[in-house]
């Protein structure tokens, strides 16, 4: 099933999502206000709804307001070698953003004034149920569902100092969406990730090639917190980002710049850039 968070005439809804028609949930006495709040009894309920609607409607972001969003940085060999000596880690790289960032579907992203504002297309994993000293080989037990990330980046603020989490997290610099995929996705290591700018394709992947896989990230993580429902980790990006082009060639994201990340199964995440 895929479950979209929405705004229609200035009310938020879950609903669940087919082709661009939704079914609204409290229209069927759910009273969850984000996903991480739906119940078993909820999902119950859910199996048992068929009739969509059209609307108008604008996305909200998939993760809410009171869930972590934890990182991972260079998680594809080719990302690598984007960056000027890098080396392949040892362990999974974890950095945050804060919740300013989230921002759905079809969203308007300011890039403030010489900030070299970059895309990375990601696949984010929500963890469905507490997770802490999580092995690796059931650790896929603990997803939720998947959808798609743009971790947003300034790189002028993000390699200012030694740490990332003020380039990483100007409002809206997290899009996510336009839905997250619950019990459709059998093998999170074999989804084709592209990002397009305006058309032009830039990042053309497979998640089959993360240094660190999405088993392994949630067992690692889950050794040293608790990961709680609705918690959410964007799992990294390939090559193909602007810093990692020769710099004569780099042309940051500005005004009008549309920016689209497509995975398979997970549909089409759209986001302009003024």
């Amino acid at each position: 099933m895929k479950i979209a968070s929405v705004t229609i005439d200035n009310k938020n809804h879950l609903a669940l999502y087919r082709e661009g028609k939704l079914a609204l949930l409290d229209n069927y006495g759910i009273k969850a206000t984000s996903v991480a709040e739906l119940s078993h009894d909820d999902f119950a309920k859910l199996k048992d709804i068929n009739r969509f609607q059209d609307y108008t409607f604008s996305y909200n972001s998939i993760i809410d307001q009171k869930s972590s969003l934890l990182c991972i940085g260079l998680n594809y060999k080719s990302h690598v070698s984007e960056h000027a000596g890098g080396k392949i880690p040892e362990t999974p790289v974890v950095f945050s953003k804060a919740n300013n960032a989230f921002t759905g579907n079809h969203s308007i992203v300011q890039t403030g004034n010489g900030m070299h504002v970059d895309y990375e297309g990601e696949l984010c994993v929500m963890i469905g149920k507490t997770a802490r000293n999580v092995g690796e080989a059931n650790a896929l037990n603990y997803v939720l569902g998947y959808f798609i990330g743009n971790d947003v980046s300034s790189r002028l603020m993000q390699y200012k100092t030694t740490q990332f989490f003020l380039g990483k997290s100007f409002d809206n610099f997290y899009p996510n969406g336009p839905y997250i995929s619950i019990g459709e996705i059998n093998d999170p290591q074999n989804l084709t990730i592209q990002t397009r700018v305006n058309g032009e394709l830039r990042q053309d992947s497979n998640t089959g090639l993360m240094i660190f896989p999405v088993n392994k990230l949630i067992s690692y993580i889950s050794q040293f917190m608790t990961l709680r429902p609705g918690d959410c980790i964007s799992t990294g990006t390939p090559a193909g980002v602007i810093m990692g082009m020769p710099e004569s060639n780099q042309k940051w994201l500005g005004k009008g710049d549309k920016v689209e990340v497509q995975i398979t199964g997970l549909g089409k995440l759209e986001t302009t850039f003024e």
